[in-house]
């Protein structure tokens, strides 16, 4: 007995998009360059905010590893269209190829952003992240956990 997989159309067919398009005037959409590229650069982190999308915490142990971090810099060196390097995780700062990964895509001339939960800079061993934020230059995008 074999199982067959069900044929299943998608409710909006591309060619039924295409059509909405031109009736409502628009043009065909089309892709651009990448520029910016978003990297998670693991699941641990100082804290275990419920509304966490990742589910990120302190007892989370997956972290991305050297090997992938200079393949992440390798990508960005050879794609002179991407602008920036977009870092987030739970905290990123806690990976330990964090400084690493963001002065190597710095040196090359690309802008750097890190998604961060503010309270990682006070974490004991940490209190250097603010210097190091302004010295290379780094983009914050900050939050701060959620308490009820």
């Amino acid at each position: 007995m074999t199982c067959a997989e069900p044929s299943i159309a998608p409710p909006f067919a591309a060619a039924d998009f295409r059509a909405a398009l031109s009736t409502a005037g628009l043009a065909s959409l089309r892709r651009q360059g990448v520029t910016t590229v978003q990297v998670n650069v693991g699941k641990r982190c100082n804290q275990a905010c419920h509304h966490c999308h990742v589910d990120a915490g302190p007892n989370r142990t997956e972290s991305m590893g050297r090997e992938v971090a200079e393949r992440v810099v390798t990508l960005v060196a050879a794609s002179p269209e991407v602008e920036l390097l977009d870092l987030t995780g739970g905290a990123p700062e806690l990976n330990p190829n964090f400084p690493w990964l963001v002065e190597e895509v710095r040196r090359i001339g690309r802008r750097v952003m890190v998604r961060c939960n503010l309270t990682v800079t006070s974490v004991p061993g940490y209190e250097w992240l603010p210097e190091f934020y302004r010295d290379h230059q780094v983009e914050l995008v900050c939050s701060l956990p959620c308490y009820t």
